[in-house]
């Protein structure tokens, strides 16, 4: 792949956001990643600014309740996300010195961090050369170095390995290269509807040489929302994150008219720790009673 093609498009292209800013540090990109699972940019944003201002450093979340954290998550989803960054903070600022580690292994340890999150921080906060695969990336990877419509089911030794192979030697260079990667697929080399025309890989690209061969793997299932139990658990959350205190469970069960959905996901969001139960019966965001 020709590093100086994708580097001058990311020049030229990259989005300008707040956490791939110079003066973000370590903790916002940390932030950034966590808010970033499975959650668009155009969300994620202006909370992710609510966030370091409320919570500038590490110190600053551990020192909240969960159930602060939890609310001000708000709508972003899947909120056990809130959880293991409350975590993270608590172990970051007892642990660390309040500093977020630097390398893999060290990252890797802390509560909630898994390999994927830990490899971005080390390389988009750090500025250390190793192998970030998401979505976008395998697709980039599928498409443009092994002529497949897209990538097929993951496979971490695989994509890693298919990823290192084709970062560039020098550090720097490789950090940038990596981000450029991701921006790419998340612009350009998309799902559907690719904008092939305007890919900087386009001339080079296996999948174009290839004559755009249609993807032939096992079908990708598809994320529902209505009707799911997130949608429940995230409708009982939100009568929680809207109270001042704790609220009977007569608020909880007007919120969904499926009782058994209903209690299945209540209890699932006992279980979770998510949602807490007062000694008299009420229901409370996690610290809040």
């Amino acid at each position: 792949m020709n590093h100086e093609l994708l580097l001058g498009w990311w020049d030229t292209a990259a989005r300008d956001l707040p956490w791939r800013r110079p003066d973000c540090t370590a903790w916002g990109v940390l932030v950034s990643e966590i808010m970033l699972q499975q959650t668009p940019v155009s969300r994620v944003e202006p909370i992710w600014h609510e966030w370091l201002a409320r919570w500038p450093v590490p110190s600053a979340m551990a020192a909240s309740s969960q159930g602060e954290v939890l609310r001000m998550w708000g709508k972003l989803g899947y909120p056990r996300r809130a959880m293991r960054l409350h975590e993270a903070a608590t172990a970051i600022a007892r642990d660390h010195g309040d500093v977020v580690p630097s390398d893999i292994e060290t990252l890797e340890s802390l509560p909630g961090i898994g390999s994927y999150t830990a490899r971005a921080v080390a390389t988009f906060a750090y500025g250390q050369k190793c192998a970030v695969v998401d979505t976008n990336v395998r697709r980039v990877v599928a498409r443009a170095v092994h002529g497949a419509g897209d990538a097929g089911p993951p496979s971490t030794k695989r994509d890693l390995r298919d990823v290192e192979a084709i970062l560039p030697s020098s550090q720097e260079d490789a950090a940038v290269f990596s981000a450029a990667l991701m921006e790419l697929g998340a612009l350009i080399c998309t799902a559907k509807n690719q904008k092939c025309a305007d890919c900087p890989l386009f001339a080079e690209c296996a999948w174009q040489l290839a004559g755009r061969p249609a993807y032939a793997g096992p079908e990708k299932k598809v994320q529902k929302f209505a009707g799911t139990d997130r949608q429940v658990r995230g409708r009982l959350l939100d009568v929680l994150r809207g109270a001042p205190g704790p609220v009977p469970k007569i608020q909880l069960d007007i919120v969904w008219s499926d009782i058994t959905q209903r209690e299945k996901c209540l209890v699932s969001l006992l279980d979770d720790g998510l949602v807490e139960q007062t000694r008299d019966g009420l229901f409370a965001l996690p610290g809040e009673h």
